[in-house]
C-alpha cells in the first residue's frame, strides 16, 4: 500500500468515526451551514461537535500549515481529504470568507505575527469575516473606489461607502479596500483589516427581489483603524486585491460544480418529467456539470503547485455561475407552474423559485459574466482588444 493510498484509509477511518448522521444530509437552509463568528448559535448539537473535532485536527482547513491551524495536508492528501468527504456527502465543518478569500492572501502577504493573530481564529471558526470591496460608483471598476483613509500618524481615518457587502450585518471583522493616497490611481490603495463594532462602522440589509438577501450596504465614519492592520504595503493593496479576487472567484464558480449538479436529470425523470426535449437539455446538463466538476478538479490540482493561469480563476468563475443559472432555469422548468409558489409548505417556502431569482446575482457577483469574458479573451485566448 503506497503512502496515498494509507493516507485515504486512515481519512475513511477517522470520518466514519467522526463525522456525525446529521452532517452527511444535503445542506436544506442557511441555518444548516456552520459560519462561525461571535454571534454564531450551533443549529443542533451535531453542528457543534462536528467543527469541534475537525478543529481538533485541523480539518477546517486541511491544507493550511499547522502553524496557523490547519493539518499541513499537501496538494495530494488535500485532494483524497476532498473526495473522501464528497463521497459520504458531509458537509464542510466551516463556511468561511475568512477561509476562501483572506486566510490565501494572509498566507502570502502578511506579516507573521498577522498570520498567528488571524489565521488562527479563523481556522477555529473564532472570527466571521465579510469584504469591503465594492462601493455605488465602484463595480467593475473597483480602482476608482473612493472610501478614503486619513493618515493620523498612529492609525488611520476611515470614511466612505461600501456596497454589497455579503454578511457585513453578521461579519466581527472585515478586509477592506481603502485609498490612501488621492494621487495614484492603482498604487493609491491599501488593505485593511478592522472589527467591526469600532465607532463609526454601521450596516443596512438590501432585500433581492428573491425575497431575503445577504448583502448589506456599510458605512465608514471616521473609523480608527490601527497601522498594524494593513495587510502587505502601504498603497500596494491592489496586489492583495487582485490576489484575493483570483480565489474568490474560485469559490463562486463552486455554484455551478459538483457532483449534487450532475444529478438533477434523473431526480427529474424520476419525478414523472416527460417533455423529450426538456428531458435532452436536462441530459445535457448532467454531462456539462459533470465535465466542469473535472475541470475544477484540475485547476484546484494546478492551482495548489501553482501551475495555474492567472486569470484562469475568471475562466472557473464565469463557467460556474452560468452552469448554476442553468441549473435553476431546468429546475423551474422541470417543476411546472408550482415552481413559481413560494409561501407555502408544498415548496418549503418557495425554496426554489427563490433559489432561482438569486442565481441572478451570481453574473454579477465577483465580476460581471461580461468582464470575466473580456479578461478570458485577451489574456487566455490573446484576442485583440476592441
Amino acid at each position: 500500500m503506497s503512502e496515498l493510498d494509507a493516507f485515504r484509509a486512515a481519512i475513511r477511518t477517522w470520518l466514519a468515526d467522526n463525522c456525525p448522521p446529521e452532517m452527511r444530509q444535503p445542506v436544506r437552509d442557511e441555518d444548516d451551514v456552520c459560519w462561525g463568528g461571535r454571534r454564531f448559535t450551533f443549529k443542533n448539537e451535531a453542528q457543534k461537535l462536528w467543527l469541534e473535532r475537525c478543529v481538533a485536527k485541523g480539518y477546517t482547513v486541511p491544507d493550511w500549515p499547522k502553524a496557523y491551524g490547519g493539518a499541513g495536508m499537501s496538494p495530494a492528501e488535500a485532494k483524497i481529504w476532498r473526495e473522501e468527504m464528497n463521497r459520504i456527502g458531509a458537509r464542510p465543518p466551516l463556511s468561511s470568507f475568512g477561509i476562501w478569500m483572506l486566510g490565501p492572501a494572509l498566507l502570502k502577504f502578511g506579516t507573521e505575527a498577522q498570520k498567528v493573530h488571524y489565521l488562527g481564529q479563523v481556522a477555529r471558526g473564532e472570527i466571521r469575516w465579510c469584504q469591503g470591496y465594492s462601493e455605488p460608483g465602484s463595480g467593475s471598476d473597483l480602482v476608482s473606489l473612493q472610501t478614503f483613509g486619513e493618515d493620523k500618524g498612529d492609525h488611520w481615518e476611515v470614511s466612505g461607502q461600501k456596497i454589497w457587502t455579503s454578511y457585513a450585518d453578521k461579519a466581527d471583522w472585515i478586509f477592506c479596500l481603502v485609498r490612501t493616497d488621492k494621487a495614484n490611481k492603482y498604487q493609491g490603495i491599501s488593505f485593511l483589516l478592522f472589527d467591526m463594532e469600532s465607532a463609526g462602522v454601521s450596516t443596512k440589509p438590501i432585500l433581492l427581489i428573491s425575497g431575503n438577501s445577504p448583502f448589506c450596504e456599510t458605512f465608514f465614519d471616521s473609523v480608527k483603524v490601527p497601522k498594524a492592520q494593513i495587510v502587505g504595503e502601504l498603497n500596494r493593496g491592489w496586489d492583495v486585491a487582485k490576489y484575493l479576487l483570483g480565489h474568490e472567484r474560485e469559490m463562486i464558480s463552486g455554484a455551478g460544480g459538483g457532483d449534487r449538479l450532475s444529478t438533477i436529470g434523473a431526480v427529474l425523470a424520476r419525478a414523472g418529467l416527460e417533455d423529450p426535449v426538456l428531458r435532452a437539455e436536462l441530459a445535457l446538463f448532467d454531462v456539462d456539470a459533470l465535465a466542469f466538476a473535472a475541470m475544477g478538479e484540475k485547476f484546484l490540482d494546478e492551482i495548489k503547485v501553482g501551475k495555474a493561469h492567472p486569470a484562469q480563476p475568471n475562466m472557473m468563475k464565469y463557467a460556474g455561475t452560468e452552469l448554476n443559472k442553468r441549473r435553476y432555469e431546468l429546475l423551474m422548468a422541470g417543476g411546472g407552474s408550482a415552481s413559481l409558489e413560494w409561501d407555502s409548505a408544498a415548496s418549503d417556502g418557495g425554496t426554489r423559485a427563490r433559489s432561482w431569482l438569486r442565481t441572478k446575482a451570481n453574473s454579477i457577483e465577483g465580476g460581471t459574466s461580461e468582464v470575466m469574458l473580456n479578461v478570458i479573451s485577451k489574456r487566455i485566448l490573446d484576442l485583440p482588444g476592441a
